[in-house]
């Protein structure tokens, strides 16, 4: 049973940082590209960030965190990563690790391509 699991969130106050991880017990993580989506109250799940299979694998972001957020991943402890830095308070939200073996590059921004999701993390970013 594949399992994603998220962890680190928590409130914190406009330009703080945070760093994300999501623990997957896929038997070859290395086979899945993973990332990151996010989901404000009221609002659709949205791209936040996802990286190809290799841990130094290609990377893409939405427009809205690029530049402030990092998404990485160890192959190894099969972790996915997402470092959030200079926050607003736009980016409020449940974040939600995903991974998937066959979703082809073209649909990487499609919540719905994806198989696997985590349970989520809130983040909450307000002074």
């Amino acid at each position: 049973q594949v399992q994603l699991v998220e962890s680190g969130g928590g409130l914190v106050q406009p330009g703080d940082s945070l760093r994300l991880s999501c623990s997957a017990s896929l038997r070859t993580f290395s086979n899945y590209i993973v990332g990151w989506f996010r989901q404000a109250p009221g609002k659709e799940r949205e791209f936040v960030a996802a990286i190809n299979r290799r841990s130094a694998g290609h990377t893409w972001y939405s427009d809205a965190v690029k530049g402030r957020f990092t998404i990485s991943r160890d192959n190894a402890e099969n972790t996915l990563y997402l470092q959030m830095n200079s926050l607003i308070p736009e980016d409020t939200g449940v974040y939600y690790c995903v991974a998937d073996s066959t979703i082809i590059l073209s649909s990487i921004r499609i919540a719905a391509q994806y198989d696997y999701w985590g349970q989520g993390t809130q983040v909450t970013v307000s002074s």
